[in-house]
């Protein structure tokens, strides 16, 4: 038992280590986007993975670590408010998803990447006070489901993978 508290806790501290580089890479070698402000969002590779093999609790924490952290080190506190609520509502949206059992992990994904925008247009309508924004949001949705659905994918052949090795998380 105690060794696989151990092995639990190494396992989820190196995948927090690798969503915390996969932010700091994003947002120090920002992928030119036609789109002013998009991301792949590559942290959520990590958190896909870590709602399908840990569940929600230990994603929830692995989320609001790595926003506070990448947060700190390169953002001011509107972009860590932005940041915080799109990755909340995108992981509670895809554990709802998830709980329903009628999405595939891409489907899950593509419907965390869209929540994610959603949930940013909200905050920039309360921190700029500006309906105007909302323009935006077709924008950011049809990317939402473009980057979730590449997400989706990777995520989906990471998991296919651990699986044939049998590589799978202990509660």
């Amino acid at each position: 038992m105690k060794n696989s508290k151990i092995k639990n806790l190494t396992i989820l501290s190196l995948l927090l280590t690798l969503a915390i580089i996969m932010g700091y890479l994003e947002a120090i070698f920002p992928v030119p986007m036609v789109i002013p402000g998009m991301k792949l969002g590559l942290c959520n590779l990590v958190i896909v993975i870590v709602l399908y093999q840990y569940g929600y609790c230990k994603a929830f924490v692995i989320t609001v670590l790595r926003v506070l952290i990448v947060g700190l080190l390169l953002m001011n506190a509107a972009m860590i408010a932005y940041s915080l609520c799109g990755a909340i509502l995108s992981l509670s949206g895809m554990w709802i998803l998830k709980r329903w059992k009628c999405f595939s992990v891409i489907g899950i994904s593509i419907g965390g990447g869209v929540l994610h925008n959603i949930a940013q247009i909200i905050v920039a309508i309360f921190l700029i006070s500006n309906l105007l924004i909302l323009y935006y949001l077709p924008i950011l949705l049809v990317t939402g489901m473009i980057t979730g659905a590449m997400i989706g994918v990777l995520s989906k052949s990471i998991m296919q993978r651990l699986d044939r090795i049998n590589v799978k998380g202990i509660s």
